[in-house]
């Protein structure tokens, strides 16, 4: 079978997509045969070596969390699923990016029918961040919720989640998705100078003389900018800026605090039923991985990039 493999820390130079053994599934496992695998700037950021202190690779080192696709074999002892059962959920082991992919049946979920494959196959990182990013500050009804990073894989979930709690979302961003968020009734800021005040113009505007909470989901400086509007510490969440999780005492919940088959169930349901949209700003197929990860790095899309083995 095909797989995406590094061998080395680096660039887009050093993906490669193989030939490697098909695996098998040990007990408790199902082999799936990925439909869609999405890409996520963690995954750049291990490649690179940015976060070996954290999650260090092991070479030759695969890559992807997400997936979507179709039971092909059974470990022993698994009946919750049978062959030819559509599936959605993650791995464990950086193997998700590949024609085949062994998953736990723990991790994994039906695929609700009529769920698009690159939707579902985009859904646990991306999804399960945002869940646990706006259930670590509390939003409530009324509050004014600021978004870093509005228009990311993560940022879009966030922003919609934090809506659907009854928090009123300012979203930062680029200019060019303004009108993606204003369709999701967030109320759309541009980053760079001036940001504070016109977050404080947007939150008087909706009553408030401050936000009540922040998440970040871009780094660079925004915990800081929460602390400086007033936002307690308690109610900041960043996933992109450990440092200042040190420095300040905010929160940092991610992925690992939302990874649970109820969490992903709720999503996936929110999705099927047009609650929840994940947007999809291109597929590749898996030969691309490079291409497809240059537009995640260089390009900043709006929401999630796939590939589609």
């Amino acid at each position: 079978m095909r797989a995406v493999r590094f061998d080395r820390y680096g660039g887009l130079d050093v993906l490669e997509v193989v030939d490697v053994p098909r695996p098998a599934p040990a007990a408790g496992q199902v082999l799936v045969r990925v439909r869609a695998a999405s890409i996520n700037p963690g995954e750049a950021k291990i490649r690179e070596g940015a976060l070996h202190e954290r999650w260090p690779a092991t070479f030759p080192s695969g890559e992807g969390s997400d997936l979507v696709g179709v039971v092909d074999e059974l470990g022993d002892g698994v009946d919750e699923f049978a062959a030819g059962d559509e599936v959605l959920g993650h791995v464990d082991t950086r193997s998700s990016q590949a024609e085949y992919a062994v998953a736990d049946v723990a991790n994994l979920i039906a695929k609700p029918s009529g769920l698009p494959w690159e939707v579902a196959g985009s859904l646990f990182v991306a999804g399960s961040t945002a869940w646990a990013m706006v259930k670590a500050v509390e939003v409530a009804p009324g509050d004014i919720v600021v978004v870093a990073g509005a228009t990311g894989g993560v940022g879009t979930l966030a922003c919609q989640l934090a809506t659907l709690a009854g928090g009123t979302v300012i979203g930062i961003a680029s200019g060019r998705n303004s009108d993606w968020l204003s369709a999701h009734g967030v109320v759309p800021i541009r980053y760079g100078a001036g940001v504070a005040e016109r977050i404080r113009e947007a939150a008087r505007q909706a009553g408030h003389e401050a936000p009540d909470a922040l998440l970040d989901a871009h780094g660079g400086g925004y915990v800081e900018l929460g602390l400086e509007l007033g936002i307690s510490r308690e109610r900041i969440d960043t996933i992109a800026d450990f440092a200042a999780v040190e420095r300040f005492g905010v929160k940092a919940d991610g992925s690992a605090a939302g990874a649970s088959r109820e969490v992903l169930a709720e999503l996936a349901g929110l999705a099927a039923g047009g609650r929840l949209e994940v947007p999809i700003a291109a597929t590749f197929p898996l030969e691309q991985v490079s291409e497809a990860f240059r537009m995640l790095e260089q390009d900043h899309p709006l929401g999630k990039i796939v590939l589609l083995p």
